[in-house]
């Protein structure tokens, strides 16, 4: 699950960077498999920068993006972690409440039922 954790930070700061430019519609481009998705969750390398605002609102788009990617099983679950990382950057220091930090931990885990 931890392996799982990380990768999921990490395809958020990935696609922060990597797809922050991108201005192709989410609909233009086909959804990979539940198999496909979990592949590239586990392959994703984005590295937020910036201060702690501007890193939890790259990372909430980044997160965005990667929802738009996926399966609709895990794109779920992404998609509340991309509103909640969204509330994060909106708030005055950038930084997760503990309230923040379980319900992405409930999320990561509803991802983790169908990525092993």
């Amino acid at each position: 699950m931890k392996k799982l954790l990380t990768a999921v930070v990490l395809v958020a700061g990935t696609m922060l960077t990597g797809c922050a430019g991108s201005t192709t519609a989410p609909s233009a481009t086909p959804r990979l498999s539940v198999e496909e998705s979990c592949k590239f969750l586990n392959t994703d390398t984005f590295v937020p920068s910036g201060s702690a605002k501007e890193q939890a609102g790259q990372i909430g788009q980044h997160y965005q993006e990667v929802a738009d990617k996926v399966a609709p099983e895990v794109g779920a679950p992404i998609h509340q972690m991309a509103d909640i990382m969204k509330q994060v950057a909106a708030s005055p220091t950038g930084t997760k409440t503990d309230e923040q930090t379980a319900q992405l931990t409930e999320q990561i885990n509803k991802i983790g039922q169908y990525c092993k």
